[in-house]
């Protein structure tokens, strides 16, 4: 069985009982076809940088591969059409190049454009959903590829339709993007509030978030790792007063529904767990809310790291964290939460 090591960013040492690089559109129902004609479950990946492997996968995975964008633009938009195995910090980079303003938010957000809805991505108060204009998806059963508007993809907080009637038998070959010409800078996170609103330019916002991450984030061609572990929890008005007045500088943003969303790597910080360590996964020295491989993890190391931490935080912020990154096991996605609960 092929080890899968090279195709998530975690690098934990599992295998795959075949792995198939799509390259071009045709050829990805014939593959799917095929492992489901010998009963294998079917995983979609792109650039793996969202995954565990809880356990060996027993069946095909197929790794979108597709790349090419196109450009167009009217009086007022520039128009993108990004094939989904496209690298999602490269087209960032591209588009600024090219005088396109609007993704600079997104720099260095590890994985493809495929994956981007299927997360509605987002840092530093942007999200995919910001900026997208539709979604192409191929029904691999019927080999057939339709549209989806932004209005269709149900995007949420870390969330989408990608989710769940479109989890599987489907995958994303593109995104369009819409970025307006009358560009308008989001300086509402971290160190961007610093920067002059009425002088700053995409360049210089793309700047500071590569050089803010960078600082912070390790490279996971370095060090094995997914990206941000947890997704920032979301609790309560009422909830959230009695943490203020316990935590008088506990980070927080107001939400439009009256919630109010929390910084997990803050919680993990303040658990005492910067460093913390089990087996070879260990939560980073610089950014609690990564968990990393320091070079022999093994999936069960991370999932008991994760464990500890969420018992951790909900003993001492009665807040439970919930994973933003994917758990597959043996046939596919399970239950992140169950699996760390």
């Amino acid at each position: 069985m092929p080890s899968l090591r090279h195709y998530h960013t975690f690098a934990i040492d599992a295998q795959a009982k075949s792995i198939v690089e799509i390259t071009a559109l045709e050829q990805f129902s014939p593959a799917w076809a095929a492992a489901k004609a010998e009963d294998q479950p079917v995983l979609l990946l792109g650039e793996g940088s969202n995954v565990l492997f809880v356990q060996d996968f027993n069946g095909t995975l197929l790794v979108n591969r597709l790349t090419g964008i196109e450009h167009k633009q009217d009086n007022d938009f520039h128009y993108l059409h990004v094939a989904g195995g496209e690298n999602w910090h490269k087209l960032v980079q591209w588009s600024l190049q090219q005088g396109i303003q609007g993704l600079e938010n997104l720099a260095l957000i590890p994985g493809c454009a495929g994956s981007a809805p299927v997360q509605n991505i987002g840092a530093y108060g942007v999200e995919f959903k910001d900026v997208c204009d539709y979604v192409d998806v191929l029904d691999l059963a019927q080999n057939q590829v339709f549209r989806l508007s932004v209005a269709d993809c149900g995007f949420g907080y870390r969330h989408s339709v990608f989710k769940q009637q479109y989890a599987k038998g489907f995958v994303v070959v593109a995104v369009g993007l819409k970025l307006a010409k009358n560009w308008q800078p989001v300086l509402k996170y971290g160190s961007l509030a610093n920067l002059d609103v009425n002088r700053v330019t995409a360049q210089q916002i793309f700047d500071e978030v590569c050089a803010v991450r960078q600082a912070k984030l390790p490279d996971p061609k370095q060090t094995g790792n997914a990206g941000s572990f947890f997704k920032n929890p979301v609790v309560t008005a009422r909830q959230f007063q009695d943490l203020q007045a316990e935590y008088p500088t506990i980070p927080h943003y107001p939400q439009a529904d009256g919630f109010v969303k929390l910084a997990a790597g803050w919680l993990i910080d303040q658990a005492g767990l910067k460093g913390y360590q089990i087996g070879g996964a260990m939560v980073h020295q610089q950014q609690a809310l990564v968990l990393v491989n320091t070079g022999n993890a093994t999936s069960s190391d991370v999932v008991e790291l994760a464990h500890h931490i969420r018992q951790a935080v909900a003993a001492k912020f009665d807040v439970y964290l919930s994973p933003e990154v994917r758990f597959i096991g043996e046939n596919g996605e399970v239950n992140a939460d169950n699996v760390i609960s």
